[in-house]
């Protein structure tokens, strides 16, 4: 039975691909993805079309393979087609884009008569990512303390150095990321990134920073990279 599983369905064909060959292969493409999907998704927030994703990807790599084995214009032709999807797709994180490989090649596994194969890969992969995240490798320490930081100052306050002692005093590190006028150059917005030496610490800065802007309006965010789940 061992044997069976890792032996190739359509070796004994010619590479024909039978009903039962076909059906196996699918089935084990959906079953897959969709423990691919639950493990990969169990500890972070994905959306649910991004899980649905997940899950059928498998099977439809898994076709693709089946259908254009052995055809060489086929198999040009789905690269394109691939390549626009790609460009028409909006960047994803780190998370999502080795999610998708993952199922892909499991996919491609299956797709090629290797359902056995791609179970053990499946497991193998599912199982070390858990690993990870229990071992908290897949949280960047310090992520919790950034800050994306924007003030606005009147237009004839010199901004240049102007908050450092209070950076130094709440911060780790401080950067000016950029500079933008508004309301008809009456006002000044400055753009800053900076690492928080406590959790604690930003609504003192920040308290801090409307006594220095004359209160005009001060905003505070996470990083984009740190709103999604990488």
């Amino acid at each position: 039975m061992l044997k069976f599983l890792f032996t190739n369905l359509f070796s004994g064909y010619s590479g024909t691909i039978t009903l039962s060959g076909f059906l196996i292969s699918l089935v084990s493409a959906l079953l897959l993805g969709a423990g691919l999907a639950l493990a990969v998704t169990r500890h972070a927030s994905c959306s649910r079309g991004f899980t649905l994703t997940l899950a059928l990807l498998p099977a439809a790599v898994s076709i693709v393979i089946m259908m254009v084995s052995g055809n060489l214009g086929a198999g040009v032709a789905v690269a394109g087609t691939f390549s626009l999807v790609r460009f028409r797709s909006a960047p994803g994180t780190a998370r999502e884009i080795g999610s998708v490989f993952l199922a892909m090649a499991v996919g491609l596994a299956c797709g090629m008569g290797y359902p056995g194969f791609a179970a053990l890969f499946t497991l193998i992969m599912c199982g070390v990512t858990l690993l990870y995240i229990r071992l908290g490798l897949t949280a960047e320490k310090g992520a919790a303390l950034r800050r994306n930081l924007r003030i606005t100052i009147p237009e004839d306050l010199d901004y240049t150095g102007i908050f450092d002692d209070l950076f130094a005093k709440y911060a780790v590190q401080s950067r000016l990321t950029g500079v933008k006028t508004t309301n008809l150059g009456s006002l000044n917005r400055l753009s800053y990134e900076l690492t928080l030496r406590q959790a604690g610490d930003e609504k003192r800065l920040i308290d801090e920073l409307r006594c220095r802007n004359g209160n005009l309006e001060i905003s505070s965010s996470a990083p984009a990279w740190d709103n999604r789940e990488l």
